[in-house]
């Protein structure tokens, strides 16, 4: 999800998604395997591979695992042929959700997404309706002592970050695209961990939502389109105050 202090948001959903571990790694393994043959196999000098790589780090995917899927991308054994679809819909207070899947079967996964849409309430989009208001940024995210702008700020800045938010003990970096390996390798030589790295979409506004209510549906239909198996990730412009959230539980 994108917005405001994003990962600041999410940390607490973040950690229940990270304990599915079968599908998280299933998950991460399709995007490897994509981002293999969109940019090659070698992490060096595919800025992808190698964010789905540190991905895979931060949810203590095996290093066998990721290797098994470089080589199955690399042709070394059968390997589905993923297609890249992206969705978009509205949903409560007029969100803009985005959403990316990896998927064998279109006609399976649009089924599934608009019968989501439906189901909720909510209003699925043509395409383009959406996704303007989202730009692809790489994203890190510290956390602890080095989230802190004495730590970061002239580190990441000079290695090609444009944006630096720090709130409540969580730093957020973001930076262009091809930005992304060079901010990893400095990250690693100052001995900063990343509590998540990848190429994400950051909106442009975000839709600040107050109504408890609301904001608990928001958060399921944000959940039940993480929950399908077909989708890699869910982006949406909205940002919820944390007294809000802290008073909402998903189900």
């Amino acid at each position: 999800m994108s917005g405001h202090s994003r990962w600041a948001n999410i940390k607490h959903k973040k950690g229940a998604a990270d304990k599915k571990k079968g599908k998280v790694f299933s998950r991460m393994s399709k995007e490897i395997m994509v981002a293999v043959k969109v940019g090659g196999a070698d992490p060096d000098t595919n800025a992808r591979l190698n964010a789905a790589i540190i991905a895979s780090r931060a949810v203590n995917m095996p290093v066998a695992n990721v290797e098994r899927a470089i080589k199955k991308a690399s042709g070394e054994g059968n390997t589905s042929n993923y297609e890249e679809i992206v969705y978009e819909g509205y949903g409560p207070e007029g969100v803009a959700i985005l959403i990316e899947c990896l998927s064998d079967n279109r006609n399976r996964t649009a089924g599934e997404i608009r019968m989501i849409f439906d189901r909720s309430g909510a209003n699925m989009a043509s395409s383009g309706a959406v996704t303007w208001m989202f730009h692809r940024k790489c994203h890190f995210v510290v956390t602890g002592e080095n989230a802190t702008e004495e730590k970061l700020f002239e580190l990441v800045i000079e290695a090609g970050a444009e944006d630096l938010e720090i709130e409540g003990g969580v730093a957020e970096i973001w930076g262009p695209v091809e930005a992304f390996l060079t901010i990893s390798k400095v990250l690693e030589k100052a001995k900063i961990e990343v509590e998540e790295a990848g190429l994400s979409r950051k909106a442009e506004t975000s839709v600040n939502i107050k109504d408890p209510e609301k904001a608990k549906k928001l958060l399921t239909l944000i959940e039940k389109f993480e929950d399908q198996d077909d989708v890699q990730a869910v982006h949406a412009n909205f940002d919820i105050p944390d007294q809000i959230m802290e008073s909402i539980q998903v189900e």
